[in-house]
C-alpha cells in the first residue's frame, strides 16, 4: 500500500515539532537535530520537516511505496508524464537509504516516488535537480531543489 509523502522546510524545528505533534496527536517517529518525521496511518502519510536544507514551506511531495513492484508502477507513471524523470537507484537522503525517481509538475512543484531500504546516519545529499525544477533549484540540496517563491497574489485565494 502506498503512502503520501510531504516534506516541509521550517525555520524553527522545535516549535514546528510541537505544532505538528499536537496536530497529528502523535510524536515523531524519527527526530534529528535538523529533521523530524511522522509515519502516520490515519491519514496514511509520511510527513517530514527540516531546517537549513531548502526553502520554507512545502519542499516537495511524494509517493512512498512498499516494494519493488509499486516502485516500478509509480515510476512508469512518472515516465509517462510530461517532463524529464531523474532516477536514483541507490541514494541516502533524509536519514534513509532508498531508491527513487523525481519529476517536476508544469508549475515546478517537485514530486518523488521512493522505496526506503534502510536508515542512514546522516541527512544525505541529492543530485542537482535544477533540470527538473528550472534554474532556481539549489544544486546538492538533499531531497528537493530550492524553488523560487511564487509571486504574491493580491486579494483572496
Amino acid at each position: 500500500m502506498k503512502r503520501m509523502h510531504v516534506h516541509v522546510g521550517v525555520d524553527d524545528l522545535v516549535q514546528s515539532m510541537r505544532f505538528y505533534t499536537t496536530l497529528f496527536g502523535a510524536e515523531p517517529s524519527v527526530t534529528r537535530p535538523d529533521y523530524a518525521k511522522w509515519m502516520l496511518d490515519d491519514p496514511r502519510l509520511n510527513f517530514a520537516i527540516s531546517v537549513g536544507h531548502a526553502t520554507r514551506g512545502i519542499e516537495h511531495l511524494g509517493i512512498q511505496v512498499e516494494d519493488e513492484a509499486e516502485l516500478a508502477e509509480v515510476g512508469a507513471r512518472l515516465a509517462a508524464a510530461d517532463g524529464p524523470v531523474l532516477e536514483e537507484a541507490a541514494t541516502s537522503c533524509c536519514y534513509a537509504t532508498s531508491s527513487k525517481a523525481w519529476i517536476a509538475d508544469p508549475q515546478g512543484v517537485v514530486w518523488e516516488t521512493f522505496l526506503t531500504r534502510g536508515s542512514a546516519t546522516d541527512y544525505g545529499s541529492s543530485p542537482a535537480l535544477s533540470r527538473l525544477a528550472g534554474d532556481s533549484a539549489a544544486d546538492g540540496a538533499c531531497c528537493a531543489p530550492t524553488l523560487a517563491p511564487a509571486p504574491a497574489k493580491s486579494g483572496c485565494c
